[in-house]
């Protein structure tokens, strides 16, 4: 089994979980997460002054699937999620030693 960590851009989630969803992946936790890369922020203007932000909103959306789905998955998100722009992201995929159901207590890939 493998857990998906993706960082992408707010506006692409949607798009993100069109494409998951047609592979038949419904289940992803997403969270509201700030941060930078290359890129070091960017600078706003608010009321006539300029403010420099150095953490950017993202969004992390943590997919857990079998092994044999992960490469599908991880195409699948960067094709939904590239803008083609600075701050698009990135993807980490991490090996997933246990998962358990609690309301059945199924294991491994049955409890996904």
């Amino acid at each position: 089994m493998k857990l998906i960590i993706a960082i992408i851009k707010p506006s692409r989630i949607e798009d993100v979980r069109q494409a998951l969803n047609g592979l038949d992946v419904h289940g992803m936790t997403v969270s509201e997460v700030k941060g930078y890369g290359r890129q070091k922020g960017h600078s706003e203007i608010y009321r006539g002054a300029e403010y420099a932000v150095h953490f950017v909103p993202k969004l992390k959306v943590e997919i857990a699937v079998s092994a044999n789905l992960a490469s599908s998955v991880v195409e699948a998100v960067k094709t939904a999620a590239n803008t083609d722009r600075i701050g698009d992201g990135k993807i980490f995929v991490l090996d997933l030693e246990a998962v358990t159901r609690i309301r059945t207590g199924e294991t491994g890939t049955a409890a996904l």
